[in-house]
């Protein structure tokens, strides 16, 4: 796992290395640069695999393409073979040079032979073209901007080391974070920076500044049909040996995260039945009995022989809590990141690769929210007038949410800000009036409701896939790709490979529920692991949220929320502080309190012009 930085036809190829240095931890195991003319590539290297000859930047032996790639592709022996077969010739063991490879020889249809996580760029000297890509489900991140010239980096940390660069708030990014807790592609908080979402490609022409973007794999719609579960559950079986026999890949130590939960128990079973030796497992302990899973953990771990690591959740002070959020290039609001993040420091104590269940819900119908569709709410004849009075400010908003039905009661639930006149979920009530306008409240999340209308009538085959390219690889896999490369440390996510994707997306929403839900995870379950894990309700991993905000990580949220007027004046900071006061009290959203903490401690390291 690396990082990546690029310049072309920019003032900035000067500052290429201290550019660089920011993504340092991403990859503490070496650095390499190219400068060509206007170009310039960086690389800084976590050595996973190929560890003597895997360098980067990596050029081809005609000199034509340069390439620099953050990931790992897991089929790439496969690919090696099929190449050298096609006449190509190998200097190194490395997946970078199988890419390298195979963009020459099949160009843009490489992609959809890719099993991996993954985000590369390739420029092709001759050409003067630099090409991109990134994995299905957005595992890992790139990020780019066409602000005086192109550059691209795997993260916004290079951005703010650039002297010059633009400094603006994206304010449409800013109203989905505030909606969602994380900024969903193709924005990012930064105006001139973007995002290239999950399965696409760029292709930048430095001869004429022309950029053009696409996808190369779409999520598969479900396909109707009669539901055998024994059968499904026999390939979904098969599908997960296979993803985490081939994510074992390594040429350095790798255990796995193990919270006592069905989706990374599972993953132990796998690793344990391909072989895995020595077996080591890590986890995070809280005090607080409604948080504490390590019984769970620990008898999933004894089951398999496998070393424990446990973390106790009291070290997660406000010292530690400052620094993770200090660590992201962008505010995330998902609680779970910051036990991640400690867990992440003490995983990369023992190992360099660690398995995670992350996908499982997302995939599998883990969230009862999918089981709630827009057919379940219809319309009743009076709630049109009512929502007419409460937008007339005739009636009051507390109201509103009894006057929506189907997709609009859908979108309220799922949202902690929305475009609402008056509502305790109204982002007016945050946002000073300009800011406001800039956001287009009307938009909000308009990027998870094209997917859900794009799959049915918010039904819950098309809440489970709006959810992939949203929930999933915005906020599930930032949270991981964050927290664990801010330590160096590669986690690996065999739920989300190909041959599970292939297994899974094209099922019918039914076969994922039944009395208890998650039914073919369950049922997988069942079978190989303790009833402890399986026969008991799901349990989210995150913090005892109310008792951080409350105790520990007190002190610093106040003083970032102290300095709202300064760092955030788009931001109404009486009401974020009436809001922070009545969250305390028991009152409030804490939610949406932590929301706007987490937005002013993440300024306080990254500040941002209106």
């Amino acid at each position: 796992m690396c990082g990546i930085l690029g310049f072309v036809d920019t003032p900035w190829t000067g500052a290429l290395e201290p550019a660089l240095d920011t993504l340092a931890r991403r990859g503490p195991d070496g650095a390499g640069t190219y400068v060509d003319g206007g170009v310039a590539l960086g690389h800084r290297r976590l050595a996973v695999i190929d560890l003597v000859t895997g360098d980067q930047p990596m050029k081809s032996a005609d000199g034509r393409h340069v390439i620099v790639f953050n990931g790992e592709i897991y089929n790439f022996r496969e690919l090696r073979a099929e190449l050298v077969a096609l006449g190509a010739t190998f200097a190194t063991q490395s997946d970078t040079e199988v890419l390298l490879h195979g963009f020459a020889a099949w160009g843009r249809d490489l992609l959809p032979r890719l099993d991996g996580m993954f985000a590369f760029a390739i420029w092709d000297a001759r050409a003067r073209r630099l090409f991109a890509a990134r994995d299905r489900m957005g595992i890992k991140p790139f990020v780019y901007s066409k602000h005086r010239g192109f550059a691209f980096a795997s993260t916004l940390a290079p951005f703010f080391a650039l002297e010059g660069f633009p400094r603006q708030i994206d304010y449409e990014g800013l109203r989905d974070y505030l909606a969602f807790q994380t900024v969903l592609a193709p924005q990012t908080l930064v105006r001139a920076v973007r995002q290239l979402p999950p399965a696409h490609w760029l292709e930048y022409d430095a001869a004429d500044g022309r950029l053009e973007t696409g996808a190369y794999w779409r999520i598969p719609a479900a396909r109707p049909g009669p539901v055998d579960r024994g059968a499904i559950v026999e390939r979904v079986d098969a599908a997960l040996a296979a993803a985490v026999r081939r994510q074992l890949v390594s040429d350095v130590p790798l255990g796995a995260f193990l919270s006592g939960g069905i989706d990374s128990s599972l993953m132990v079973h796998y690793m344990a039945g391909a072989g895995v030796r020595p077996l080591e497992t890590f986890t995070v302990r809280f005090p607080q009995g409604g948080f504490d899973e390590t019984p769970y953990a620990r008898e999933v771990a004894a089951r398999y022989g496998a070393e424990h690591h446990v973390i106790d959740a009291p070290a997660i002070d406000g010292d530690a809590f400052a620094a993770s959020i200090a660590a992201l290039d962008q505010p995330l609001a998902d609680p779970a990141y910051v036990p991640t993040h400690a867990l992440s420091q003490l995983t990369r104590t023992h190992v360099t690769v660690a398995i995670s269940g992350d996908g499982g819900d997302e995939l599998f119908g883990g969230y009862a929210r999918f089981r709630d569709q827009a057919a379940d709410h219809p319309r009743r004849w009076w709630q049109p007038a009512l929502r007419r009075l409460i937008d007339a400010g005739l009636a009051p908003g507390a109201l509103l949410r009894r006057s929506l039905w189907g997709r609009d009661l859908l979108l309220y639930r799922r949202l902690e800000l929305g475009p609402y006149r008056t509502s305790r979920k109204s982002q007016r009530r945050y946002l000073q009036p300009d800011a406001l306008a800039a956001c287009r409240p009307e938009a909000t999340l308009g990027a998870w409701t094209a997917l859900a209308s794009a799959y049915g009538d918010f039904d819950t085959a098309a809440l489970m896939r709006a959810d992939l390219w949203t929930y999933l690889s915005e906020n599930c896999l930032v949270k991981t790709d964050r927290a664990s490369m801010a330590h160096g440390l590669e986690v690996r996510v065999p739920m989300l490979g190909n041959e599970v994707l292939d297994a899974v997306l094209e099922l019918p929403a039914e076969a994922h529920f039944d009395a208890d839900g998650k039914a073919l995870l369950r049922a997988i379950a069942r079978r190989v692991l303790p009833e402890s894990v399986w026969g008991r309700p799901k349990h989210g991993f995150s913090v005892p949220l109310a008792a951080s905000l409350a105790g520990p990580w007190r002190a610093q949220c106040e003083a970032w929320l102290a300095e709202a007027r300064i760092r955030a004046p788009y931001l109404d900071a009486a009401a974020v502080d009436g809001l922070w006061r009545s969250a305390l009290a028991g009152r409030g959203s804490v939610r949406l309190a932590y929301t706007f903490a987490v937005l002013l401690g993440w300024l306080a390291h990254h500040p941002l012009a209106p």
